[in-house]
């Protein structure tokens, strides 16, 4: 390990950055956080932490706090758009890891990781109310510029700011509009007993005839949980993504109205939402460079990505993982983030693109393909079980969490 520490610059405060800044900090490395938002406000729905992220928030040792909030789940279940059965994979330690897989209210994990900040670094390491709006370097630091704020002197940074990079725009400003894939989402949250066995990651039917994912993110001490639930449908146009944009249902709940299975009541789960969000499936194309000088690019602002199996938020914890070790090991930092880069570029490019193309539901988009979207009496006289789950396991790996990637990150 060196003995120089560079004092860093962590432009954002949402999962990627706070997690920089845990690592950060767990290696006696000086940073700070400067985030847009006036103020600290969980947002959002729910998301899937798996075995490789959980690996990196139990190394920085949060897993027993995420344990209080989110719900340990069990299984991948899979069904077709009548209700029927399959395919179910065991997940996180129930498949063999070592370490769990969490679905949580993205707000609380945020709650976890900003309190764990302010507790280990402090209250005055995190400032809020400065949006960035661009960066320089010389040859002995970088300066980041704010928005009705003094700019802030260190020897690195790193844009942490999200899927509208300050940034990224800098080096980028010709990048154009985000990718649309022509599929929207609608995605609530609703409280009610639980489903199949209470901590299933639930997908049923595909994107052309009604898709949906479903999975609970909170228990209650009266039994009953917190539900998450997003579908997804092709769309011609979509709204800004902004993860506050409010959804209606008449706009979406078309397919799903007769989707009164009887291990669950879909369209009442659809109509008691506490809140309805819409949001359209986006992304950019992937950039052959995140590093210029002193001044990297990690999380969304290097890779945004469609919000499949919690990648996004995943992929940015383990950037700031990959990131903070190299600071520490090597005695030039900016030779650290060429190295980061080199480790960590290809990879996520490789997601971006899986994501596009072959997401996890692609098991069930098959069996759709064998059977013309009607019900089935025998799923083993259309496909070999086996091969479904290799179709889930090529995800897994491309993804970085399959069972030997998390064992041997």
């Amino acid at each position: 390990m060196t003995n120089y520490k560079p004092d860093i610059l962590i432009i954002g405060g949402g999962i990627g950055g706070l997690t920089l800044a845990l690592s950060l900090h767990k290696r006696g490395i000086p940073c700070q956080i400067f985030e847009a938002a006036a103020e600290f406000r969980p947002l959002g729905v729910g998301i899937n932490m798996m075995p490789h992220a959980i690996r990196v928030l139990t190394s920085l040792g949060l897993q027993s706090t995420l344990e209080k909030y989110g719900v340990e789940a069990k299984e991948f279940s899979f069904f077709n758009r009548h209700g029927q059965f399959i395919l179910a994979e065991p997940c996180g330690k129930y498949a063999g890891y070592e370490y769990p897989h969490f679905s949580i209210h993205r707000g609380d994990l945020h709650k976890v990781l900003f309190e764990a900040v302010t507790k280990r670094l402090g209250l005055e390491a995190i400032h809020l109310g400065h949006r960035c709006r661009g960066v320089d370097q010389d040859e002995d630091s970088v300066t980041v510029h704010f928005e009705n704020a003094e700019s802030r002197k260190g020897s690195i940074a790193i844009a942490v700011d999200g899927f509208y990079s300050a940034v990224r725009h800098q080096f980028y400003p010709n990048e154009g509009a985000p990718h649309f894939g022509g599929i929207n989402m609608w995605r609530g949250v609703t409280r009610r007993k639980p489903f199949l066995s209470g901590a299933s990651v639930t997908r049923i039917g595909t994107v052309a005839r009604g898709k949906m994912t479903i999975y609970p993110i909170r228990n209650f001490d009266d039994g009953t949980q917190l539900i998450n639930w997003n579908t997804e449908q092709p769309r011609d146009d979509h709204k800004p993504n902004d993860w506050a944009t409010p959804g209606l249902i008449e706009d979406f709940i078309e397919p799903f109205k007769n989707w009164d299975f009887d291990w669950l009541d879909v369209p009442s789960l659809i109509a008691d939402a506490e809140f309805i969000l819409e949001y359209p499936m986006v992304d950019r194309d992937p950039v052959d460079k995140w590093t210029f000088g002193r001044i990297t690019l990690l999380g969304d602002a290097a890779h945004p990505m469609y919000p499949c199996g919690g990648n996004g938020g995943a992929q940015a914890i383990l950037d700031a993982e990959v990131i903070a070790r190299l600071l520490d090991e090597m005695d030039d930092p900016i030779a650290a983030l060429k190295v980061y880069e080199g480790e960590r570029l290809e990879a996520t490019s490789n997601i971006v693109m899986t994501n596009r193309a072959q997401p996890p539901d692609v098991i069930i988009e098959k069996v759709e393909e064998l059977t013309d979207g009607e019900p089935f009496e025998r799923l083993e006289d259309l496909i070999d079980p086996a091969d479904l789950v290799a179709i889930s396991e090529s995800y897994k790996n491309t993804a970085g969490y399959s069972l030997d990637a998390v064992r041997q990150p």
